[in-house]
């Protein structure tokens, strides 16, 4: 990913999401492949956002222009992509709440805006999630086959805009942490040791 340093980019492509609920890792796995599969001028920033909220505000506001990669509830068959620009990317942010981070980062473009300092080109690259409520589980086959789509989207974008994206000769950083998808799939418990939902004495029941 690129240096977080400095918050003043030209383009900031950014993925949020939680890695730790299934489909809710959108976002983050499309930039993870956007940065192993790519290489990016320094004017553009590559970031993994998670469910940070507000602290990526400083972020939003120093891009001129913005991608933002998410799992958000359309009411769409499974998988549906969507590609949504300018004023309608804030109404779909606020679409169905699916998670703590929809909201957030709702408000970090509403904080932008109000700021005067909002990006001047904004991109949302959604798809429909299939199913949240896993814990530990990885992307659902129907979402997972929409990350090289959702890649080719942002990477077209990205040069529409004028800015020059080379492929890689090799795929970098696979399989580096447990956290990259490979890794992260192969080593998951089975449902016998390991809870699907979380504890229910912390978190309640699901459903």
């Amino acid at each position: 990913m690129s240096d977080l340093d400095d918050p003043r980019c030209e383009v900031l492509v950014l993925g949020i999401g939680n890695l730790l609920w299934a489909d809710e890792g959108f976002g983050v796995r499309c930039v993870q492949k956007l940065a192993a599969e790519w290489q990016v001028p320094e004017s553009v920033t590559v970031m993994d956002g998670g469910t940070q909220g507000l602290y990526l505000l400083p972020y939003v506001q120093g891009a001129k222009r913005l991608i933002v990669f998410d799992a958000i509830d359309y009411g769409l068959p499974p998988g549906t992509m969507k590609r949504v620009e300018g004023d309608e990317v804030p109404r779909f942010m606020g679409a169905k709440k699916m998670s703590l981070h929809q909201t957030g980062f709702q408000e970090v473009i509403s904080a932008a805006d109000l700021t005067g300092q909002l990006p001047e080109s904004l991109l949302l690259i959604g798809v429909q999630p299939e199913e949240l409520e896993d814990y530990g589980g990885s992307l659902r086959p129907v979402v997972k086959a929409r990350l090289d789509d959702a890649v080719a989207m942002a990477v077209a974008a990205v040069r529409d805009w004028g800015f020059e994206l080379v492929p890689r000769e090799s795929r970098v950083g696979a399989d580096a942490t447990a956290l990259d998808m490979s890794a992260y799939e192969d080593g998951r418990p089975s449902a016998e040791a390991a809870s699907r939902i979380g504890d229910s004495r912390l978190f309640g029941s699901v459903g």
